[in-house]
């Protein structure tokens, strides 16, 4: 399936956000481990949160979480540390993902858990029980979600957990946000030094909790206003907070220097609240930014900046080989058919110098079975008038209902069987 896509001219909307999945997994999982049967309010509808879902719902065998990765990292910390016999797979694209830092840091802590297949991946079989915990080093440039489900499952270690990161430490604003979590269900967790995390060994308290709407989400629609030719456009928000424990609330710093301004109804930094962004004419020439803590953002901000003729090298990128597809290799081939010749790095830089060639003529953006490809590219219709993307139906992964908020604002979108 297809989606031709043609925008408006002007936007004055309010757009109902998807609610963070970031927080609804981490907040599933500190549930369970509560021993609740109440969930979480304003739980996210996406595909990585459902299969979540499920396996609490279903506990079967085995456990299919499909394409999410946060779902296999989370739940197999989570059944190593909780009773019970089970296998835990997925796509096949998620067979190829590597996950034996985790499963080493597990085994060290005194879990049963090895695999069915391949060396170092999944599917994985998995005899729960009570660990003892204690001290473990896992390095720190390696996924957070490895970190976030080791820290999740600490209070019911029986030593507790001392975790000390080595190297260079990516997304730590997603450590924080699971610190931040733990902390909400009565976790006794804290950095006690510049690379180490201890939890002591307590009890997760039941509490009613609702879940933030997503920032991740609320880029595409900067990235939409970015583009429009219409300074008196604008888009409203709710349910999000000024002082978000969400990394990629950074999402309101980073459209700044693209002369986007963002407006808080509440300014109480921990109290959710309403917010606006529209645009002013003002913009840097050429950008440099570390994406190492937001890296879900760096695909439309390399999409936006090209179609805007604003250069620029984008750094702190490595888990982005590692994603649903090699998101570096994606975003340069889709935008060569754009006519925009993309430069990668280290395995971790992209740069656009300004090097242009032939566009395509008819144009069909590829999105590698990939929700992010998809939005990332959808706000460039503004730009380039329509714009045709394939299998638009991968939104669902993060984003459920992302084309019909389009629609809704006054995107023509035609299905193309």
């Amino acid at each position: 399936m297809q989606y031709k896509i043609k925008p408006p001219h002007h936007i004055e909307a309010n757009i109902d956000l998807p609610a963070s999945k970031s927080i609804s997994n981490r907040a599933l999982i500190i549930n369970a481990l509560t021993g609740s049967n109440k969930w979480p309010e304003n739980i996210s509808t996406c595909d990585d949160t459902k299969v979540i879902c499920k396996a609490f719902k279903q506990q079967p065998y085995e456990i299919d979480i499909m394409a999410a990765g946060t779902a296999m990292r989370f739940m197999t910390a989570f059944l190593a540390a909780s009773e019970g016999e089970h296998v835990i797979t997925g796509t096949e694209r998620m067979k190829q993902r590597p996950i034996k830092i985790l499963v080493d840091a597990l085994r060290f802590l005194g879990a049963e858990v090895e695999y069915t297949e391949k060396e170092g991946f999944p599917p994985l079989r998995i005899k729960g029980k009570k660990l003892m915990g204690g001290r473990v080093e896992i390095e720190g440039n390696v996924s957070s979600q490895y970190i976030s489900a080791l820290m999740m499952i600490a209070p019911t270690l029986k030593k507790g957990l001392e975790l000390k990161l080595l190297g260079n430490i990516i997304s730590r604003p997603y450590i924080d946000l699971t610190l931040h979590l733990m902390h909400e269900y009565g976790a006794d967790a804290e950095w006690t030094d510049v690379d180490t995390i201890t939890i002591r060994p307590t009890k997760y308290k039941e509490r009613s909790y609702t879940i933030e709407n997503d920032w991740t989400a609320a880029s595409y629609w900067y990235a939409i206003i970015t583009l429009l030719n219409d300074t008196d456009s604008y888009i409203t928000f709710k349910g999000l907070k000024n002082g978000s424990r969400q990394g990629d609330s950074a999402v309101k710093y980073i459209f700044s220097l693209l002369g986007i301004k963002t407006s808080f109804a509440d300014k109480e930094k921990d109290e959710l609240t309403e917010v606006t962004i529209c645009k002013q004419q003002r913009m840097l020439p050429r950008l440099e930014y570390d994406f190492k803590n937001q890296p879900d953002l760096a695909q439309t901000m390399i999409a936006t900046c090209c179609v805007m003729n604003i250069p620029f090298k984008f750094m702190g990128l490595s888990s982005l080989k590692l994603k649903e597809t090699d998101r570096i290799e994606a975003m340069k081939m889709e935008m060569t058919k754009l006519g925009y010749v993309l430069h990668d790095s280290n395995d971790s830089e992209i740069i656009w110098d300004g090097e242009r060639c032939e566009a395509e003529k008819s144009i069909v953006i590829d999105t590698y079975k990939d929700h992010r490809m998809a939005m990332a590219f959808a706000p460039l219709s503004v730009k380039l008038g329509e714009l045709t993307i394939n299998n638009p139906e991968v939104v669902s992964k993060s984003y459920p209902n992302f084309w019909n908020e389009l629609r809704n604002v006054g995107f023509e979108i035609e299905e193309i069987e």
